[in-house]
């Protein structure tokens, strides 16, 4: 039955939204194929979270019958110090994704026009369509932003943009000197939010420079999160990093009590777990070289990425060989509601789950290519 019919109408921006995919839970999966699973479609840390974080939580337990600090007054002194930057400079959220959403409403009135890059993260664009603002992409250059592509487009109008660095999901990246090129090209007017999830896993010389572009004044939002080298996805917490007025403007429009005492307790902790940060990079330094190489050996393209995760283009539709895969016992993310639809993302994990993800895609890989020749000589 549709809305309409039922006495109630649902907004066309509304109803235009493509709702964000999840990844397949790892209980799901494994429920349908009957067998141990591995996961490797989320980007989440294979080593799990922080002990530290998690004894954290242990003890924050007691606490749970009481709302959590809507201030995160300890977590805030704390990740001040270690960014190097005042207090009023961070707003936390339920994920850096709730954040996304914020910049939106705070900084856009409906018919707005917001500019995104295609080929990145859709909650960008759902964000925007959630404000009923109007969309302008820009296309990738051979998987990378187009910045100067999307400076000129920021001239026309745009109120707000959405930048990835690391880009979601094909794992490139733009250097500090782009982005100062960017910010210095792109109207004083206009607010940049640049999504640097996977900040502590990018090892390549003249990454960033984002909260010294801060202190120069610029209208930035920094968003980063603890859900990727800290582990803890399943807790939902993230971080804002700019000047206390556009925080200011997205605070009114956040709900009260956006993080929980747990998430709070555990991100306070895991920030001091230095060991656990070193051992994920390892792990994921070597994790990046042990896929690539594996899956050239395959003939497969890979893109190279500097995040935890690696886009991997095929010859065929992607939903197929995920598909293969997961009865192989190994989750994947096909990447065709992101724009790529003969492209699968693999997320790093530990050197074995790595390993058998190299084994189920070469037997996977294999009947495709029997398949073909049988089709072939059938003709």
């Amino acid at each position: 039955m549709k809305a309409e019919s039922s006495g109630f109408r649902i907004p066309e921006y509304i109803r235009s939204i493509q709702p964000y995919i999840p990844g397949k839970p790892l209980e799901e999966a494994e429920r349908e194929t009957g067998q141990r699973v591995v996961k490797l479609a989320s980007n989440e840390n294979p080593l799990g979270p922080s002990p530290l974080a998690v004894e954290a939580m242990r003890k924050a337990l007691l606490s749970a019958h009481r709302y959590p600090d809507a201030q995160a007054y300890y977590l805030r002194q704390r990740l001040a110090r270690h960014l190097d930057v005042p207090e009023d400079w961070l707003l936390f959220g339920n994920g850096s994704t709730e954040l996304i959403e914020l910049a939106a409403l705070a900084f856009l009135a409906e018919g707005d026009p917001g500019l995104i890059a295609s080929g990145s993260f859709p909650m960008y664009r759902i964000a925007l369509q959630v404000r009923g603002a109007r969309v302008i992409e820009v296309p990738l250059q051979d998987y990378r932003y187009d910045l100067a592509a999307m400076a000129r487009r920021a001239r026309e109008g745009v109120r707000l943009v959405y930048l990835a660095n690391p880009n979601n999901p094909t794992g490139t990246w733009f250097d500090a000197d782009a982005l100062a090129e960017f910010l210095n090209a792109v109207p004083q007017d206009v607010v940049v939010v640049l999504d640097e999830a996977y900040y502590e896993y990018v090892e390549q010389p003249g990454y960033s420079r984002s909260l010294k572009e801060l202190r120069a004044g610029r209208n930035l939002i920094v968003l980063r999160t603890f859900s990727k080298i800290y582990g803890l996805a399943g807790l939902r917490i993230g971080y804002a990093v700019a000047r206390p007025e556009l925080l200011e403007a997205m605070a009114r429009v956040r709900l009260p009590f956006n993080t929980s005492s747990l998430a709070l307790a555990a991100a306070l902790a895991a920030l001091d777990d230095t060991e656990h940060v070193r051992r994920s990079r390892e792990n994921n330094r070597a994790g990046l070289a042990q896929l690539e190489r594996g899956l050239r050996v395959l003939g497969l393209e890979v893109i190279p990425s500097v995040a935890n995760f690696m886009m991997v283009v095929l010859q065929q539709p992607a939903a197929a060989v995920a598909e293969a895969l997961l009865h192989q016992g190994v989750i994947v993310r096909p990447l065709a509601w992101m724009g790529f639809p003969n492209a699968i993302r693999i997320s790093v994990g530990t050197p074995q789950e790595n390993q058998r993800l190299l084994e189920a895609l070469a037997v996977v890989m294999a009947g495709h290519s029997a398949k073909s020749r049988e089709k072939e000589a059938g003709r």
